[in-house]
Parts: C-alpha cells; sequence; structure tokens
C-alpha cells in the first residue's frame, strides 16, 4: 500500500490536472523520499514487473531539485505568501514555530487573549476560504507579464479536454498478490469475483487511491482478468441476532455460493466420462443430504422478549404446551389478558 505522503502528492497532482484541465510537460519536485517512490518514478525491478511509474504513463518528464538547496525549491516562495497572507489572519493561527506564535499565545498576553476569538472553521468553510484567497491571488498581476493578471495569464493556456476516467486510470497504483480461498486479501478487505474461483496463482492488482471499492486483476503478464469488487462483512448470527437486512445480506451470500458451485460443477462436467459425472453427482447428493441448508426452520421457538410474547407465540404455534396453563394462572396473565376482556 502507498504510503500517506505518496497518496498526498498523488492527489495534488490530479487536482491540478483537473483544474488546469493540462498535464504538464515537466514537474520539478523535491528530493523527498515520497516523491522518488516507485509510484512516481521508474524502478528497474519495478518495470520489469510490468509496472511503470505515474509520470511516465503520463508522459511528464522529471526534474529534482538540488539537496540542501532552499533557493531551489520556487514553491517554497509561495508557502510563505499563504502563510502570511491566510493562514496568520485566521483565528485558529498557532504559529508555524516558538517564535513565531501568535501574540495571544504569550505569556502575560491578557489583553490579546481577551480579544482572541476562539472560532475554528469546518473542513468546508476552509476550503471555501482557500479558493477565495486563490481569487484573490491569482487577481494581482502576474510577475512575468505586468500587463496581465496571473488569472488572464492561466486563462491563455491551451487545454487539453483532460478525462478524469482515463487519468484515473491511469493513475492506477499497481501491487502483486496472491488469489486466497476468499478472494485476494488486500488492505485488511477480500475483494472477489467468480472469475477468481479455482485460482491460488500470484496476479497483478491495481487499484484508485480515491475509490477502494473495488480492484482491477490482471495476470502477471499484463491480460486484464476482472474487476473484483470489495466483500462486505457478514453478521456471524444474521438469523438469530441481526437485523432483516443483516439477514437477506446472510442469504443472498449463500444462494451466490450454490450458484458458483454449480458453475463450477457443469463445467468440470464438460471434461468427464459419463461413468464419472455419475459419481460426481452421487457424491454431491450424499453432501447435500448431510449438510441441507434450511431458510425456514421448523422448530420452535425458544427465546422472548416477555411472557407475553412467548405466551401468543405458543398459543399459535404450540397450544397444547404445559407452560400455557402454568402462565394462565399467575398474576401477570390475570393482569394482562383477563383484565382487558373485562
Amino acid at each position: 500500500m502507498l504510503e500517506e505522503n505518496t497518496q498526498c502528492i498523488a492527489s495534488a497532482l490530479r487536482n491540478s490536472i483537473i483544474n488546469l484541465d493540462m498535464i504538464p510537460k515537466v514537474v520539478y519536485q523535491d528530493n523527498g523520499r515520497a516523491f522518488r517512490a516507485k509510484y512516481f518514478t521508474d524502478d528497474k525491478g519495478f518495470t520489469e514487473l510490468g509496472f511503470q511509474g505515474l509520470y511516465s504513463k503520463l508522459g511528464i518528464e522529471t526534474v529534482f531539485a538540488r539537496p540542501y538547496n532552499a533557493r531551489a525549491k520556487v514553491i517554497e516562495r509561495f508557502f510563505k505568501e499563504f502563510q502570511d497572507g491566510f493562514e496568520k489572519l485566521l483565528p485558529s493561527y498557532i504559529g508555524s514555530s516558538i517564535q513565531n506564535k501568535p501574540a495571544y499565545m504569550m505569556r502575560n498576553e491578557k489583553f490579546h487573549k481577551s480579544l482572541h476569538n476562539e472560532y475554528v472553521p469546518t473542513i468546508e468553510e476552509t476550503i471555501k476560504m482557500i479558493d477565495m484567497w486563490l481569487s484573490f491571488k491569482n487577481s494581482q498581476p502576474c510577475p512575468n507579464a505586468p500587463n496581465k493578471t496571473i488569472a488572464e495569464v492561466l486563462s491563455e493556456r491551451k487545454s487539453q479536454n483532460t478525462d478524469i476516467n482515463t487519468l484515473d486510470d491511469l493513475m492506477l497504483a499497481t501491487e502483486v498478490k496472491t488469489i486466497q480461498r476468499n478472494g485476494i486479501r488486500f488492505l485488511n478487505c477480500d475483494y472477489f469475483d467468480e472469475r477468481l474461483n479455482g485460482f491460488k496463482s500470484k496476479v497483478l492488482i491495481k487499484y484508485n487511491l480515491f475509490d477502494l471499492t473495488s480492484i482491477k486483476v490482471y495476470t502477471p503478464k499484463g491480460e486484464y482478468l476482472c474487476t473484483a469488487e470489495r466483500v462486505t462483512e457478514t453478521h456471524p448470527m444474521a438469523k438469530l441476532l441481526g437485523d432483516v437486512k443483516d439477514y437477506e445480506d446472510y442469504k443472498q451470500k449463500i444462494v451466490r455460493q450454490r450458484q458458483l458451485k454449480k458453475k463450477t460443477v457443469e463445467s468440470v462436467k464438460k471434461y468427464l466420462e459419463t461413468k464419472d459425472i455419475k459419481l460426481l453427482d452421487t457424491e454431491l447428493e450424499t453432501q447435500n443430504d448431510l449438510h441441507p441448508f434450511k431458510s425456514d426452520s421448523k422448530r420452535v421457538q425458544t427465546l422472548f422478549k416477555n411472557n407475553s410474547e412467548k405466551y401468543e407465540y405458543l398459543v399459535a404455534n404450540d397450544p397444547n404446551n404445559s407452560w400455557i396453563t402454568e402462565f394462565k394462572n399467575t398474576k401477570e396473565y390475570q393482569l394482562l389478558y383477563e383484565e382487558n376482556i373485562c
């Protein structure tokens, strides 16, 4: 699984491509470990497995800044402008260091503390405020074109009509996994498709960082196999303790399991002789007799919320039960039923 920093960089790249509607020719970036991850750059062992780095797939050339050279990182200037022109204006700002703390956090600054507003914006509010600040920033004169604003320069760029679905496919991360009994185990979840049934080999999986409800499965040679969906957990006591939704999910999974078994048996029969097919059918009938599944059990219910529920159930399903006679002699029965009759 990709590290958190690598996911953040990939997300930032995706957002910038969508907002600018163009894929850059060159990416100038830091020398940090996350920027040099295999997900972004080509690696010899990585390429031999049939993988390509993200930049290579998008046709982007990479240029890394010189190590330990802050002046080479142009983006640092933007970060400083963002901090001075936006972050410090928020009441929730606490400073980037001990020396850079706001006045209300200083010792003995009672006046500033009394004026301070404890308001903390939500994530949605913060996003809106950042968009407003960016609009203001882009309305300023462009340093490289004094007669135009930054927004005007950006609007003159040539858009590429980038398809978001194609972009997401290109940004899929890839890993090697082995098909297990329950499918493919990934991020503590099982992913399954009926086309994986019976396989126990290594495959390539491609997953979207922004949607982990399904993964795409390929052979080691890069041939597409299927799209495996994430398997939802089933209530272990769905029939007794679960609600209607849990029990229905349980029944549906049992039905799908039987259908898959039947489909597998029918496929195997195509390659067997007549006598082998009869033997297989006999064994399957024996298994069904040993492990019958009954959706509607005929057993008498033994668990009840109260005596009233038990009484009404037994009257309808087991009227000769001795407990009914015993219950009719109790005060609880008289209060519940005889007074209502009168």
